[in-house]
């Protein structure tokens, strides 16, 4: 998120991650060592911010009564936290971003004490489904990106980019030759991969023009329902290339990776979209200059 929303008029003041390994690749790139667990950490603590960004698990919340407001219904969850800092810290704005699923987990439920409780804090509060594939990425990636903003900016409306499908890249665009290093087995191919004729996993190769399922953060498990593969390599078919998942996620191609193979695919499964972001934001930040 910090990769899509800064530019030479903003600058990070303060960033929590717990994973290590992605503590590491975050300190690569961004030579700063991010502080540990969100939930450890006291809000007044948190250096003063205009903008805080966000992600959280997508999972459901308490059923306590609203006779306590809907920020104790949060207990337990990292949401909670965002709450907490943003009660103390009064930012300007907030991004947050997640899974499409949030808006039917818990049969709507956990989506709803989400804009509640954001509300009941005196923001103006905007979301949207967003898709990557409409950004310029070879990838369809829907999320619900949460925008918000202080009372004091008296926001009363907000308009999502909601990307361009003509801008669409197709998955060949983005794809490079790799003979060695990313090849699935024949044994996992015959074994697993192509066991039923089914039309699964996805397979794409330097004639393909279509935007892929997606990344997801298990990817480097292999799994045929939701994986995409190339047909290239040593074998074949092989896994997605680190070039190939930075241009897949919008990254830059000098962005740095220095985790095993493993942690690399988790990270970028996990990623935001950067430039879906940039687009979020720009807006956004019109939104501040106007106000």
């Amino acid at each position: 998120m910090r990769q899509g929303f800064e530019d030479s008029n903003t600058t990070c003041v303060f960033s929590s991650e717990w994973d290590k390994f992605a503590a590491k690749t975050y300190e690569a790139n961004f030579n700063e060592k991010p502080f540990g667990d969100i939930t450890q950490i006291n809000e007044k603590d948190i250096p003063e911010h205009d903008v805080l960004l966000a992600g959280f698990p997508c999972q459901p919340f308490s059923h306590i009564g609203k006779r306590e407001g809907f920020s104790h219904e949060t207990q337990g969850t990292l949401f909670f936290d965002i709450i907490r800092i943003l009660k103390e810290k009064q930012p300007k704005m907030f991004l947050l971003e997640n899974v499409k699923g949030l808006l039917t987990n818990d049969k709507g439920r956990t989506y709803q004490v989400i804009m509640e409780s954001l509300k009941e804090l005196g923001y103006s509060v905007f979301s949207q489904v967003l898709d990557a594939q409409n950004f310029g990425l070879p990838q369809r990636r829907e999320r619900v990106i949460i925008v918000g903003f202080h009372p004091d900016l008296k926001a009363d409306a907000f308009t999502f980019p909601i990307g361009d499908p003509k801008t669409r890249v197709p998955i060949n665009a983005i794809l490079e030759q790799k003979d060695t290093g990313y090849s699935i087995s024949k044994h996992l191919q015959d074994n697993y991969l192509f066991k039923k004729d089914d039309g699964k996993p996805q397979i794409v190769d330097f004639d393909s023009t279509i935007q892929v399922n997606t990344l997801v953060a298990s990817y480097h498990k292999i799994q045929r329902l939701t994986g995409t593969f190339v047909r290239d390599g040593e074998t074949g078919i092989r896994l997605f290339t680190e070039l190939e998942l930075k241009r897949l996620m919008g990254f830059p191609e000098d962005f740095i990776v220095p985790v095993s193979r493993t942690q690399m695919y988790r990270q970028f499964g996990n990623s935001v979209a950067v430039p879906m972001i940039e687009a979020v934001a720009k807006e956004m930040k019109n939104i501040l200059q106007t106000c």
